[in-house]
């Protein structure tokens, strides 16, 4: 993508963006959800937490490039999507797509996103890097744009890795449920999918974030998102492989099919296995 200058007013205005939504949940029909116990995962201090607009964005990087990518990316992004009001949650490895990097992205609203946006690519940290993160990319348009399905079911923002404590980086693994939802049956197939997803938490899998497809407009159509949807996705973290194996696998194959079989999707639910790069906030907590 081949961005021109940016005017210092559209980044003045990324930085007080951040105050334009405190309704922004009500805003994008984001109802409250009651949930069952669960010790939520740890919240980074004094940092926005409330992200209602997410990517969910899955890049196809070329081939034997993805570590190079992982470790541009980290050392130069996040923290500059921050200050203009963004948050990276996370980036991944996909399990199985040797080339597959993905990565979450969230804003306080839409109007935000636009601002910030544009801030980043037209700002100087983009155009200083993007040809040689370009250069590795063969595929980013694979992006959906994405809600929580309720209140407290968006995808939480963790403390950065901390590089003193926490020296070999994020572990975990995330799984990622995908389900692509014939029209007009998003409302009652979570409504269905939920006994499962209670069934994962009770077997030791930490939620992190349930979200459906965000029905708006691209306000930022230099960065294309899907628009075949709904769709809706289940985030969740492993501690280890050894859970993944024992406690997810079995759980996941035979729900999948149950979910399936409520004739309420349009194709079976893609399941993807995801490691954390280094830097990600998205983890199994350090302190278990």
């Amino acid at each position: 993508m081949t961005l021109s200058a940016f005017s210092t007013q559209f980044l003045i205005a990324a930085m007080i963006g951040s105050g334009l939504c405190a309704n922004a949940q009500a805003q994008l029909g984001i109802k409250n959800k009651t949930m069952d116990n669960e010790q939520p995962l740890p919240a980074a201090p004094n940092i926005v937490k409330d992200y209602p607009v997410i990517e969910f964005r899955r890049y196809t990087i070329k081939s034997g490039g993805r570590e190079q990518f992982a470790r541009y990316f980290e050392s130069y992004f996040p923290e500059a999507f921050q200050q203009l009001g963004m948050m990276a949650f996370g980036q991944f490895f996909e399990r199985g797509h040797a080339r597959g990097f993905t990565w979450l992205r969230g804003f306080q609203s839409m109007e935000a996103r636009a601002i910030a946006s544009s801030a980043f690519y037209y700002g100087q940290v983009w155009k200083e890097h993007r040809v040689t993160l370009n250069n590795l990319i063969d595929d980013s348009d694979n992006v959906y744009l994405m809600r929580p399905l309720a209140a407290g079911r968006g995808v939480a923002v963790m403390p950065a890795v901390d590089p003193v404590h926490e020296p070999k980086g994020a572990h975990g693994i995330l799984v990622a449920q995908l389900f692509s939802v014939k029209t007009n049956q998003l409302d009652r197939f979570a409504e269905q999918a939920e006994t499962v997803f209670s069934r994962y938490r009770a077997a030791g899998i930490r939620e992190a974030g349930v979200l459906v497809t965000l029905d708006a407009a691209n306000n930022f159509p230099q960065l294309p998102v899907r628009t075949d949807g709904p769709y809706l996705l289940w985030l969740g973290l492993a501690r280890d492989q050894e859970m993944l194996d024992n406690i997810w696998t079995p759980l996941a194959q035979q729900s999948l099919q149950r979910l399936a079989d409520t004739g309420l999707l349009m194709q079976m639910p893609e399941q993807i296995v995801m490691d954390p790069a280094q830097r990600s906030r998205l983890r199994w907590p350090n302190r278990e």
